[in-house]
């Protein structure tokens, strides 16, 4: 269902922009107190270790826990609002580009739409339209999970309102650089190994075992979502430090806090003080928030676009005007 089928096409990119963004307004809801620790983890200069005293975060576990001692549960839905715009933005958009690209490709060139190369250039052009459209959306809700009690901003429109008079519009694109260079592989690959991991099931699946295929929706992109987020991990990182540039007041009581002159900049003092492992911390809920949330967003995509077709299938039309 993923991409342009001229065999099966029975979603229009309209339809295909809705199921996007109802995949990803479900799934945010799902993945969002992983989403916060990967962000406190990954804007951490100290090292995840206990050994470290001065480090806030040790690991999964004793962040879980400080985090509800000192902020409560709800932290874990911070900056939920501007997350939840994200998700069904970014889903929306992401989705109708991709179905709309891979239906190009298959009229206008010789290449196959259903083609796994295809879809790992279609869907990494389609992401870095997604997200163009919503980096303003990603800049706050990374604002609202870093920081801290006293909040810096006790809701939305005032901090749009104090980021646009402090800092000017651009700051809303902060790290958007860093963000298309690794957006365009991490989805590219995601669609491109969920392409290849949905062929390799029919090839081992046998025919009367196919009717579990929302659970092999599920894990072929749970699998996607693992290997492309390894490969593309150290920019998300450096994606996160820029976007709380301007921000370091809020940070303090995290730990030290750093200015960073640009991408390149950002890269040499990580290396420099932290270490090549300074670019992999908060893998470990990255890689869980990746496995469930591209799983869940190729799982419900695939629902939401099969109940479409069925509701526009000729026996549920005759069964509603009986």
């Amino acid at each position: 269902m993923v991409g342009y089928d001229p065999e099966a096409k029975c979603v229009s990119s309209v339809e295909a922009a809705a199921a996007g963004s109802a995949s990803g307004l479900v799934t945010r809801v799902l993945v969002s107190p992983l989403d916060v620790l990967k962000i406190r983890f990954q804007l951490q200069i100290e090292q995840l270790s206990c050994r470290n005293p001065a480090a806030k975060y040790h690991g999964m576990l004793q962040a879980v826990r400080r985090i509800s001692r000192e902020e409560g549960l709800t932290a874990f839905w911070k900056g939920h609002v501007p997350a939840q715009l994200l998700s069904v933005g970014f889903g929306a958009v992401q989705f109708m580009a991709f179905e709309s690209l891979t239906e190009l490709v298959h009229n206008v060139t010789s290449f196959d739409g259903r083609d796994s190369l295809v879809h790992l250039l279609c869907g990494g052009l389609a992401a870095c339209t997604a997200t163009v459209a919503v980096q303003p959306v990603d800049t706050l809700r990374t604002r609202f999970a870093a920081q801290g009690e006293p909040k810096i901003y006790p809701n939305l429109r005032h901090a749009v309102v104090t980021m646009y008079q402090t800092e000017g519009p651009r700051t809303f694109y902060r790290g958007l650089t860093p963000t298309l260079v690794a957006i365009f592989p991490y989805a590219g690959l995601q669609f491109f190994f969920y392409n290849i991991l949905q062929q390799f099931s029919k090839w081992m699946i046998p025919a009367e075992a196919k009717n579990g295929g929302s659970v092999k929706d599920l894990v072929c992109g749970s699998c996607a979502g693992v290997v492309s987020k390894s490969l593309t991990y150290p920019l998300d990182v450096v994606k996160k430090r820029l976007q709380v540039g301007g921000f370091e007041h809020a940070r303090a009581a995290f730990g030290q806090v750093r200015t960073y002159g640009g991408l390149l900049d950002c890269m040499r003092q990580i290396l420099r003080e932290e270490g090549p492992g300074g670019f992999f911390k908060g893998l470990s809920p990255s890689l869980l928030k990746a496995a469930f949330s591209t799983g869940l967003i190729f799982f419900w995509y695939e629902l939401f676009c099969s109940l479409l077709c069925t509701l526009k299938s000729p026996e549920s039309t005759k069964r509603k005007e009986g």
